[in-house]
């Protein structure tokens, strides 16, 4: 499983806006292969940030499947417009200790 993790700003103002569009493309993502679920969580402290998390099976899942999808196209229009400055994604994957 891989950790797809961006964090957002969201320009000033839009953020009700952006939550609704976000609701609406929350469609696009789940319906791809590979993804197995998402959150997007609002920050407290800083007015417009947002942390999206995203699960997927394995990495080109998101870089390839999606990404390279005409699904993302339909993505970007409805989001990335709100975005400033445009978000840097990156992504984890689970390391295994044993307390042995």
């Amino acid at each position: 499983m891989i950790l797809e993790a961006a964090m957002l700003q969201v320009k000033q103002g839009k953020e009700k806006e952006y939550e609704e569009a976000f609701h609406t493309a929350s469609k696009i993502i789940s319906s791809m292969k590979g993804y197995i679920s998402h959150e997007l969580q609002r920050c407290m402290e800083v007015e417009g940030k947002y942390l999206l998390l995203v699960k997927w099976e394995k990495l080109e899942d998101h870089t390839i499947g999606f990404r390279q999808s005409i699904e993302y196209q339909e993505w970007k229009k409805q989001l990335h417009h709100f975005y400033d400055p445009f978000p840097v994604v990156e992504h984890f994957e689970t390391i295994n200790l044993s307390c042995e």
